[in-house]
């Protein structure tokens, strides 16, 4: 950005656009404008910040360069506007009040407790001390609080506790910390915490115990609680405690998902884990996720807080209540979602006494009103960048800006997939992910979903001229989209669930409209191919506007259908058939211990007559088979890709083991990645006793191997340069980075998910793009064709 010298006469109306709300901006620039002796205001609207100005224009010039060089810590600029302005203004700078107008400004995310507030929460000298609810500008509630825009106290579920003198006079006081912060509140003013209990007659009282210091002290004794935080609830345990953790697990109804963790600081993680420099940063990130680490620190942990897993996931206290809980415990508290498995977790007070109390034996409430539900963000360090597994609490609703050629791009919604659901709307050229919203099968879910679409509607007033949706027919996001798009007539598109994908890497990475077709492979479970069959392993040609599928992975029966995902050994079986390597005349009953007793005649006649068997090109399913021949969860997951994270787990712990199973790749025009040769040789080490760790590491580098072989055959053909790595299979950090090291070594230029989920959580971005592009390409919006049905179609662009 840069900016020409302004004359002398004249006033200056600068319209700010950005994250520049609810983030310290407006004191931030009255404080430089005093300081350089300007006269004018600053002032909130819809979209933005308003900076009218006047004095002298070296001066005007400086404050400019200093609002780009030195925002508040939370703030983020997209653009800066001049225009004269020929109004009166006031001789001394001020903070003008806020105006309406039309929403184009941006939320903040919530974000976690600075070192300021952290220092005030322990200093007995301050009036906030342990205080649960302080905050300022640079750390609080945001998204999980505001109701509607302009961002002001009056539109958060701050609006009930007025300000009392000492907090109105900070509020009111430019020099101060809390200059405008809208959620400020002390003691005597906010919110309070309480202790409630669920099913007794009343919970514990001690004289000189706050409510948080009472929770924690039922914590260690081996109490469960529920502790409402910024979010949502979470339920909190011992995670030293054997027996309480087991127990949580029995009443949550999560037989083996791995639970979050909570420590006090690092020093006590580094007792259970390995932190890089990289993932230290993300940890102490305002953004504060939870951060998977490997799990090899000198001390342990129960087996019931990750079983099977060779990781933990960590995150450090997020808010004062949480740092207050945590402050006494020398070693980490569970600190999961509150909810029943596979429920969203609970925001309402009332029904965290209906639902929790099963669970819970006590809730540390408080009554500061959750208005949106924000999961906790998980994060993973992959090839030396954090890459977001599950984009909420602190990264949603911050935009994403879409790459050039995209500034004109119409109003849409993209709707997104099924399973670790997001939604996104495209407005001023960005694309605004939603939070997490989980798997849309679950009814609370879905009403979550719905919920929050008509919120961010509402926040970023936003009309669409069109909505996206996947292909899949079955969708419940693609059936609500049909359904908007039909009752309010707009154009419909439907997009490939991969090409989708590599739209949402290609556009997450900046790549041009205009750029060339890359290489997509996208590794996942699955979604709904152009041939009727289930696709996830693949490997595209593709730009926004079109794809040619160049490769996949060899098509296998999944007998049963969604029961194969649920039951591994399905997959097993029908991939030793396919590959002519099972037969019960030449294979010993404990070659393959996993199909004992299983009704393996009537696999073969589903598979034969083709009953519920549709045949899948998918990564996560041969991850399944290859986890069943080794006897890890055959029988059946207990959670989405436990087959397969038990299976990494398994291969670090091999790390010495060089050699990969074979693949064998055809010569076909459409290449087939088969791993017939790798299922041969896996029963051989089997029969010599090679140990499952070998297996696995065995299967995770022949892939790898495969794969880029794959994409450097494919480049000689196709003279393509740039590779994108997409999917839900890319969340594993071996195969990951082995694929990506390859690439790279083969002189590819390799685009990869960093800010937006590499599984499904991503979709919606690259929905959103495609929808742009063709919008855009076709201009339906602007011909008249209200409700006409269009798809991106394969090879749109790449004839």
């Amino acid at each position: 950005m840069s900016f020409a010298a302004v004359e002398p006469s004249q006033a200056l109306e600068f319209r700010v656009r950005g994250r520049v709300q609810g983030v310290g901006f407006r004191p931030t620039v009255w404080r430089m404008a005093r300081e350089l002796g300007l006269a004018g205001e600053v002032l909130n609207d819809g979209e933005g910040v308003l900076v009218r100005v006047s004095g002298d224009p070296s001066r005007v010039a400086a404050l400019l360069r200093r609002i780009e060089r030195d925002p508040p810590p939370l703030a983020h600029i997209d653009s800066i506007e001049r225009l004269r302005y020929s109004g009166q203004l006031p001789q001394e700078f001020r903070i003008a009040e806020s105006i309406g107008g039309p929403a184009r400004t941006q939320v903040a995310p919530d974000a976690a407790l600075c070192g300021a507030c952290a220092a005030e929460l322990r200093d007995p000298n301050e009036r906030r001390y342990r205080y649960p609810f302080t905050n300022c500008t640079h750390c609080g509630p945001r998204l999980s609080i505001v109701t509607a825009i302009p961002y002001d106290r009056a539109t958060t579920t701050m609006a009930p506790f007025e300000l009392c003198a000492p907090c109105a006079a900070e509020y009111r006081n430019p020099i101060d910390r809390r200059f405008h912060a809208e959620a400020v509140a002390c003691p005597s003013c906010g919110p309070t915490a309480s202790l409630v209990a669920l099913g007794q007659a009343e919970a514990p009282r001690d004289g000189g115990a706050d409510a948080v210091e009472i929770a924690a002290r039922l914590i260690a004794q081996g109490e469960i609680i529920a502790v409402k935080g910024l979010g949502g609830y979470h339920l909190a345990c011992d995670a030293a405690n054997p027996e309480a953790v087991s127990r949580l697990r029995e009443l949550k109804r999560r037989d083996a998902k791995p639970f979050a963790l909570m420590a006090r600081d690092l020093a006590v993680i580094r007792r259970y884990c390995a932190i890089d420099a990289v993932e230290e940063r993300a940890l102490k990130s305002v953004e504060a996720p939870i951060v998977l680490l490997r799990a090899t620190g000198t001390e342990r942990l129960p087996e019931a807080v990750a079983p099977g897993l060779a990781t933990l996931g960590f995150m450090l206290p997020t808010t004062p209540l949480h740092l207050l809980l945590m402050e006494r415990f020398e070693h980490p508290l569970v600190m999961t979602s509150g909810n029943i498995s596979d429920e969203p977790a609970v925001i309402d007070d009332a029904e965290a006494c209906r639902q929790l109390a099963e669970i819970a034996s006590f809730a540390l409430m408080h009554n500061r009103a959750i208005a949106n539900r924000v999961d906790d963000s998980v994060v993973r360090v992959m090839s030396g960048r954090p890459r977001v597994l599950r984009r909420a609490r602190g990264y949603a609703p911050a935009p994403l800006r879409l790459p050039n050629g995209f500034e004109n791009a119409p109003d849409l919604l993209a709707m997104g997939g099924e399973l670790k659901a997001t939604f996104c709307l495209v407005k001023d050229g960005q694309a605004i992910l939603s939070q997490h919203q989980g798997d849309l099968e679950n009814a609370a879910t879905l009403d979550d979903y719905k919920k929050n679409r008509a919120l961010y509607q509402s926040l970023f007033d936003h009309a669409p001229s069109a909505i996206v949706i996947d292909r899949h027919p079955e969708y419940l996001s693609s059936k609500l989209g049909r359904a908007e798009a039909d009752t309010r007539a707009l154009p419909l598109i439907d997009v490939q669930h991969h090409h989708a994908h590599v739209a949402a890497c290609l556009a997450e990475n900046g790549r041009p409209l205009q750029a060339p077709p890359a290489l997509g492979i996208v590794l996942d479970g699955l979604g709904f191919g152009d041939d009727g069959a289930i696709w996830g392993g693949e490997f595209l040609l593709a730009d926004y506007l079109g794809y040619e599928r160049l490769a996949r992975l060899k098509p296998v029966a999944m007998p049963g259908g969604a029961q194969a995902v649920r039951e591994p050994w399905r997959n097993l079986y029908a991939h030793l058939k396919a590959a002519g390597e099972f037969d019960s005349t030449r294979c010993a009953s404990s070659d393959w211990g996993a199909l004992d007793g299983k009704p393996l005649a009537t696999i073969d006649r589903m598979i034969a007559q083709g009953l519920n068997s549709p045949l899948a090109s998918s990564c996560g399913r041969l991850f399944d088979a290859v986890a069943a021949a080794i006897g890890v969860c055959a029988d059946r997951q207990a959670y989405e890709g436990e087959a397969g994270a038990r299976l990494e787990a398994l291969a670090a712990a091999a790390p010495n083991e060089a050699r990969g199973y074979a693949l064998r790749i055809s010569a076909s025009a459409l290449i087939d990645i088969d791993a017939a040769p790798m299922w041969r040789a896996i029963l051989e080490d089997l029969r010599q006793g090679n140990s499952a760790q070998t297996i696995a590491r065995r299967f995770h580098l022949g892939l790898a191997q495969a794969i880029t072989e794959v994409a450097v055959r494919l480049a000689a053909a196709r003279r393509f340069e740039t590779v994108a790595l997409s999917g839900g299979c890319f969340q594993n950090r071996l195969l990951f980075e082995r694929v990506y090291d390859g690439l790279c070594e083969a002189g590819f230029t390799v685009l990869t998910h960093a800010d937006a989920p590499a599984n499904d959580g991503g979709l919606s971005l690259g929905q959103a793009a495609i929808g742009a592009a063709h919008l855009m390409r076709t201009d339906m919006t602007r011909d008249g064709k209200d409700g006409a049905c269009a798809s991106a179609s394969p090879a749109a662009s790449l004839a």
